[in-house]
């Protein structure tokens, strides 16, 4: 069994005007929240989603005047926090910040402990994060076009890394290496970290990753950042273009933070809590905070994160499917 790391919001000003603002709040929704709410991360603390549900829940918690109520629930690829929140009653007081990897498990796994069509209510994306397509320095490829030239000149030469089978920075170079019609050698390791330091020292040829690490390895010239993953440029990263805008029209892969409820939450309470998350995510200092972990917030509707979330579960299914990825 997975064990579970708790960590509760309390705050000075909670004891006396946040209890005033928080019993507004609660009036103005209902009632809700007159009690805890508990946020289930499906991964270890110290992560980026661990690092937003954080963030978000310390100003939940002043604007509430109840406590929110951080659960780590890490394993299986993030289905064990998923299933949690799938079985917990649809009242609200129990939400999820979930990651790119519920989307991908609907493909990725041939049975899960729930329904991701039917168990989840998604609430409101948090924050998205784009994927950054960088290469090792002696790779002779300043440029996607080149990179692209390089890899149908001699298929099979160059290999890109991943943390790990299903994961975002294999899917992503899968979607690429689709998308551009080239043959390039995938090598899985165990965690983002490994395939970074592998990288790093010329054992593969690039990768595709989110990790905070590496834009400092890019102004250290220890790796070559050719593209980002997301329509528009980062902020981190200003200077180097989109891969769409580098020659691969339409391609687009965004690893995401949202939050979700149980299925069957009223919706006069889902709208309460995107209402809150908004208003948190519209804070300037939450916003530095989340661009400090390379993270855009977003903050839009329950509809339009619906629409998302279904459309990446159809999307992923065919990448993976196409990868021949699959977890038993």
């Amino acid at each position: 069994m997975a064990s579970s790391s708790i960590g509760v919001f309390v705050f000075a000003g909670v004891a006396g005007l946040g209890l005033s603002q928080g019993a507004a709040h609660a009036q103005q929704a209902g009632g809700y929240p007159n009690k805890a709410v508990r946020m289930i991360v499906p991964f270890p603390a110290g992560g980026t989603a661990d690092t937003l549900a954080r963030i978000t829940g310390q100003k939940l918690t002043e604007r509430w005047g109840q406590p929110v109520i951080v659960d780590n629930r890490p394993g299986a690829g993030g289905n064990i926090g998923a299933e949690a929140l799938a079985k917990s009653a649809p009242d609200g007081y129990t939400l999820m910040m979930g990651t790119t990897a519920l989307a991908i498990s609907a493909g990725l796994y041939r049975k899960l402990p729930f329904d991701v069509d039917k168990d989840f209510t998604p609430v409101t994306l948090v924050a998205s994060v784009p994927m950054i397509l960088v290469v090792h320095p002696s790779v002779p490829a300043k440029s996607v076009r080149e990179l692209l030239a390089l890899a149908k000149a001699r298929p099979g030469l160059l290999a890109f890394s991943s943390a790990g089978n299903g994961t975002p920075s294999h899917l992503a170079g899968e979607l690429f290496r689709k998308m551009t019609g080239t043959n390039m050698i995938h090598v899985p390791y165990k965690g983002g970290a490994p395939a970074v330091i592998d990288l790093l020292a010329g054992q593969v040829s690039l990768m595709l990753d989110n990790s905070l690490s590496v834009p400092g390895h890019i102004k250290a010239g220890k790796l070559r950042a050719l593209g980002v993953s997301s329509k528009n440029r980062s902020r981190l990263l200003p200077d180097v273009p989109t891969i769409i805008e580098a020659g691969v029209p339409g391609y687009e892969f965004i690893s995401w933070f949202g939050v979700f409820a149980p299925a069957g939450v009223q919706k006069p309470v889902t709208a309460a809590i995107y209402g809150e998350f908004s208003k948190v995510l519209a804070i300037l200092d939450v916003q530095e905070k989340l661009r400090s972990q390379g993270a855009e917030p977003v903050g839009n509707t329950p509809d339009e994160f619906a629409r998302l979330f279904r459309a990446d579960v159809e999307k992923l299914a065919k990448v993976i499917a196409e990868a021949g990825a699959r977890i038993d």
